[in-house]
C-alpha cells in the first residue's frame, strides 16, 4: 500500500517562490525577479511579502538556507534552496492544477469561463 502525502494548496507567493528555487538556489532579490518573470508580471512581491513568505517556508521546512555568498558587489547575501518536502509540495500543487485543468477541459467549461486552455 502506498501512502500519499497530502499538501494544502499553496498560496501564489509560495508556489512561485518554490518554482523559482526548483531551478537553483537563489538570494532574495533574485527570487523576486524570477517570480515576476515566471508570472509574466502578475505577481510582484515586495520585501515584506517575500521575506515573510520565506520565514514561514523555512518554519514549514519547504526551503532551507544555504551558504551565504558574496554577490558581484561583494555584499554577502543569504541564499535559499528548496527541500525534498518543498519539492513534494510543489509537485502536489502542479498535479492539483493539472487535475483541475483536465476537469475543466473534460466538462467543456473553458468556453463558459471565457478561458483558453
Amino acid at each position: 500500500m502506498k501512502i500519499i502525502q497530502t499538501y494544502k494548496p499553496l498560496t501564489p507567493a509560495v508556489f512561485y517562490i518554490l518554482l523559482a528555487l526548483a531551478r537553483k538556489e537563489m538570494h532574495g532579490y533574485e527570487i523576486m525577479k524570477q517570480v515576476r518573470n515566471d508570472s509574466s508580471g502578475k505577481i510582484s512581491m515586495g520585501n515584506g511579502t517575500l521575506y515573510g513568505s520565506l520565514k514561514r517556508m523555512l518554519e514549514d521546512q519547504l526551503i532551507e538556507e544555504s551558504e551565504e555568498k558574496k554577490g558581484v558587489d561583494a555584499v554577502p547575501r543569504k541564499y535559499y534552496r528548496i527541500t525534498k518536502k518543498g519539492s513534494e509540495a510543489l509537485g502536489a500543487e502542479v498535479q492539483r492544477m493539472n487535475d483541475i485543468t483536465l476537469l475543466v477541459q473534460s466538462s467543456n467549461l473553458s468556453n463558459l469561463l471565457s478561458i483558453q486552455l
